[in-house]
Formats: structure tokens, sequence, C-alpha cells
């Protein structure tokens, strides 16, 4: 069997995006890895969001190996990828107003923590009040969207505006409005989209920033090891154990 050409063109497009936010993001993904250190110095919690599929880059730092350890999910039940049935009731439920702000009320989030939102269009109602309503709390907010869809797309809350436009620090993916890199005769609809793997590549880089500052302010990065490798569990249960409070994932 000859080797696919179109897996050959989405690996080239996936890498040419990631190239681009490695160049062009720099200075962002700085930042937010700055803020997140900030927050874990001053003793402050560490929160991530996502609707869709959005919610994938959001999961994928919590509770990992090698992944920060204060990092928990800020889950919205009926959003978290496809967890209900019919899975349409999740996009729905991205365009409720109030939405947002009850989830947050009845959250551990508060003042001096952090709380990353994911959203591919940063359009719909959820992601804009939870970047609203944090920051009002007084949280930091830090976005990671397409900055594409501010201008070619509608918002869809009613004040008109975007996730980018609530945020502290934004952090743009760089995916094209709908999310399809490729095209191909007979295909009729563009697909193979990057944006997971763009996002996610962006939070882990953040990540790694925040470990790095950390170490410079002399702080130990309260990093999780793997629960495969000989010694991780105690490694783990350490970490759990310094730092419970800050972490909700394990209650």
């Amino acid at each position: 069997m000859s080797d696919s050409k179109l897996a050959g063109q989405f690996f080239d497009a996936a890498i040419g995006l990631l190239e681009r936010v490695r160049d062009e993001e720099a200075g962002s993904v700085a930042a937010a890895g700055s803020a997140i250190a900030d927050t874990v110095a001053a003793g402050g919690r560490l929160f991530a969001f996502g609707a869709g599929h959005s919610s994938l880059a959001a999961q994928d730092v919590v509770y990992r190996a090698g992944g920060l350890a204060l990092m928990n999910l800020l889950a919205v039940p009926g959003t978290v990828g496809v967890d209900v049935m019919p899975a349409t009731l999740g996009s729905a439920l991205e365009r409720v107003d109030g939405l947002a702000s009850a989830v947050l009320d009845s959250s551990p989030a508060r003042s001096g923590d952090l709380l990353v939102i994911i959203s591919l269009s940063g359009r719909n109602a959820l992601p804009v009040e939870m970047a609203q309503n944090a920051r009002a709390l007084g949280l930091t907010v830090v976005g990671v969207t397409s900055v594409a869809y501010t201008t070619g797309t509608r918002s869809r809350h009613v004040s008109g505006g975007f996730l980018r436009d609530h945020c502290d620090i934004v952090l743009d993916s760089k995916i094209a409005i709908g999310d399809a890199e490729l095209t191909a005769e007979g295909v009729e609809a563009p697909f193979a989209p990057a944006s997971t793997v763009v996002t996610s590549a962006l939070m882990q880089a953040m990540m790694a920033t925040a470990a790095e500052e950390l170490v410079a302010r002399g702080i130990e990065p309260p990093l999780l090891r793997s629960g495969n490798v000989d010694g991780g569990h105690e490694w783990n249960g350490r970490v759990m154990r310094e730092y419970g409070d800050r972490i909700f994932y394990r209650h």
C-alpha cells in the first residue's frame, strides 16, 4: 500500500501551524507561563475550561504525567466534548446566556486564581461570559482562540464581543475559520481539523514556561509523574498532600 498523499499534506499543514504559533505567539506563551507561575507562587489555584472539542485541550493539562498538579478542569456538565446525547445539546448549551455565571458561582474559583479558557471561535455566549465573569471575580484570564474568527464571523454574545475581548492574555492558534486543513477532489466538504493539535501544543508550551519560571524563582514546580514508572505513585502522593488545598479533581 502506498503512502497517503493526504496524510502527508495534513502533517505538513499541522507542522506549519505549529511553527507559526511557536514563532508568532512566543511573547503570549511567555506571558501566560509567567502568569501561571505567579499564581502558583502566590498560593492561587489553576483552572482550565473548554467546551466541545476545545475541552480536549483543557483536559490534556489536568491530572496527567508531566503536568502541573494544580491545574483543575472547570467542567460545565453537558459541554465536555460528546458527553451528552444528543451531542448537539452540547453545542446548544454553549449559546445559553447566564450559564457561565452559575458555573463560576458554584465552583471553587476565587480572586487570585487563574483560568485558561479555550474556544476556537470565541464567539459563543459561554466562553465570552466565562471570561467576563471570571475577571469580575478577580481571576486572571488566559484565552486560547483563533483570532481569525473575530474578523470573519459575528459574535453570538449579546455584547457583540468575542473571547479575546475579555482576557488578560490571548494566544492565537492561527486556525482558519472552519477548522479544516484539507480539500480533495471527490470530497464535498473540507476536512482534517488541526485545532486540537495546535491548541494542545500551546497549552503544553504554557506549562513548560511556567515550570521554567518557577525554577528560576527557586520553587519546585508541582509536577505529576507517570503512575506507570517506579516511584510514580509515591511521588504523586507527596505532591497531592503538599498541595491538596489547591487540587479539586481528587475529592
